[in-house]
């Protein structure tokens, strides 16, 4: 199904008394596209997550620092991180009490990484419809401009499914092969900068990207996809690869198979990713 036959319109969030957030976060959020940064993490806990992100990149060091994709159902750590209730607090206020996590990826940005992610929009990507996931962006490491921290351009997110221009990945070095077209036309991108345990959240829609890393110093984040169980997948392959976790309340749709906590960090490489976009 092509992204243009998708439902990607932005639907404002609607929370007459939210717990975590404040009205205008809310506000915010629907006028903008994003919100950060959050504090979740003390530094031990972000020293914990940076260890536990070191030990599984070491197992998979000949795939190659992008490689950690949709492991939430296989990898115990990143299981308790997609679960953790603090992040789910704040994703609530936006998405509602059902809340599913239905993908994660980190994104290891290695020191002097020459790879581009070009502007782009997730949600055209993926094989989701309605485009209601909202995207929490967990820094491992700190992130800022030095280092090519997440960039977005606010108030692209209620405008639809933008026009796309093919790039060449070889040539450019880019992770992607389509890039929003005109995107710096569209406004001043904002930079996420965030200390390693912050988090920020976005809209599926929100054009957003990164530039290389030039720096000595690594960036890392763990992105966690969240939606409202009314989401369907549209797609038969994307079904049967996605391993969904029901992280807060339930799915009265019946169609989100959960996934519970694994007893261990299972890495195996035996299935091929979705193509879920970049940060």
């Amino acid at each position: 199904m092509l992204a243009e036959t998708l439902d990607l319109a932005f639907k404002p969030v609607v929370n007459a008394d939210p717990k975590r957030l404040s009205a205008g976060q809310i506000e915010f959020y629907n006028r903008e596209g994003y919100l950060t940064p959050f504090d979740v993490f003390s530094a031990d806990g972000a020293d914990a997550n940076r260890r536990y992100f070191d030990s599984l990149l070491n197992q998979v060091a000949d795939r190659g620092a992008y490689s950690i994709n949709c492991y939430q159902a296989r990898c115990r750590g990143i299981w308790d991180l997609c679960t953790e209730p603090r992040i789910l607090d704040l994703v609530e206020d936006l998405i509602g009490p059902n809340i599913v996590c239905w993908a994660s990826h980190f994104f290891c940005k290695l020191p002097r990484d020459p790879k581009v992610v070009p502007w782009h929009q997730d949600a055209a990507y993926w094989k989701l419809s309605p485009a209601r996931t909202v995207t929490v962006w967990l820094a491992i490491d700190d992130a800022d401009e030095a280092n090519a921290a997440m960039r977005f351009i606010p108030g692209t997110h209620d405008k639809g499914h933008l026009r796309q221009n093919e790039i060449d990945k070889g040539e450019s070095g880019s992770v992607l092969h389509l890039e929003t077209a005109d995107a710096e036309a569209m406004g001043q991108p904002v930079s996420n900068n965030l200390r390693a345990g912050q988090v920020s959240l976005h809209a599926d829609m929100l054009v957003h990207g990164s530039k290389p890393n030039r720096s000595d110093r690594r960036r890392t984040g763990l992105t966690i996809r969240y939606c409202p169980p009314e989401v369907d997948v549209v797609d038969a392959r994307w079904a049967k690869s996605v391993e969904p976790i029901i992280c807060r309340g339930e799915d009265p749709t019946g169609k989100w198979h959960h996934h519970p906590r694994p007893a261990g960090d299972d890495i195996t490489d035996d299935r091929g990713p979705l193509n879920i976009g970049g940060n």
